[in-house]
């Protein structure tokens, strides 16, 4: 998007603030240093990865993050524990299912729960393909204010759309972000969104989507 493949800005944060910070980095997974790139990144104490595929600025799904060029980046994210935070829309799960089949270890967190629509209600076919990915236990849904104001539309309330995904990754898999500030509301009023909605789950669960899953992902998120 605005800094395409440069992420000086974020890393420099990181090293200003570590005890405050840790930092994703973007990498063109599809060419010939992609690894290089991501070694170089990692080097300055950036502990994600990020590939952008489909959103405001790609409006089609593009479908090179699984072309052969890109394997090599996701073997090295595989091999080093690197979480990989997708942006993507559920047309892509198919594609995503190859990678995940080719590379059974990497840890893949879907931003916005690829857009998965929930207008339709219980029991949320339209949303079939995103729970289909359930079964590989690599696979993170990433919380926004986006899935809860979709579940919150149609025939689903956000207690019967979240209930389900629970039951359906577990807590543990589920982590909530902010998407501030791209997302219209401030911050405050974000966290609360996400409380109030996720208010019927047991304290535990709330927890791991809250922080715990975080600091699995990005496990720099733990201090020392």
């Amino acid at each position: 998007m605005a800094y395409a493949f440069d992420n000086n800005y974020v890393s420099d944060a990181v090293a200003a603030h570590p005890e405050r910070f840790t930092g994703v980095f973007s990498v063109d997974v599809v060419a010939p240093d992609a690894v290089e790139q991501m070694k170089h990144w990692m080097a300055k104490g950036l502990t994600g990865m990020r590939i952008f595929t489909a959103g405001s600025t790609q409006p089609e799904q593009q479908t090179f993050f699984a072309e052969p060029a890109s394997f090599p980046a996701w073997q090295y994210a595989a091999d080093n524990g690197l979480s990989v935070c997708m942006q993507m829309q559920l047309r892509g799960a198919p594609l995503l299912e190859s990678v995940l089949q080719r590379f059974p270890k990497v840890r893949i967190i879907l931003d916005h729960f690829a857009r998965a629509e929930a207008d339709d209600g219980p029991p949320y076919a339209k949303a079939a393909p995103l729970f289909a990915l359930a079964k590989y236990p690599g696979v993170y849904l990433k919380l926004t204010h986006r899935p809860i104001e979709a579940s919150a539309k149609g025939a689903g309330t956000n207690e019967t759309l979240f209930r389900r995904v629970v039951g359906e990754f577990g807590a543990s898999r589920i982590v909530w972000g902010s998407n501030f500030p791209a997302a219209p509301q401030p911050l405050p009023e974000l966290i609360q969104m996400a409380r109030n909605a996720l208010s019927f789950l047991p304290q535990q669960d709330q927890d791991w989507i809250f922080f715990k899953t975080a600091q699995t992902l990005y496990p720099a998120l733990k201090g020392g």
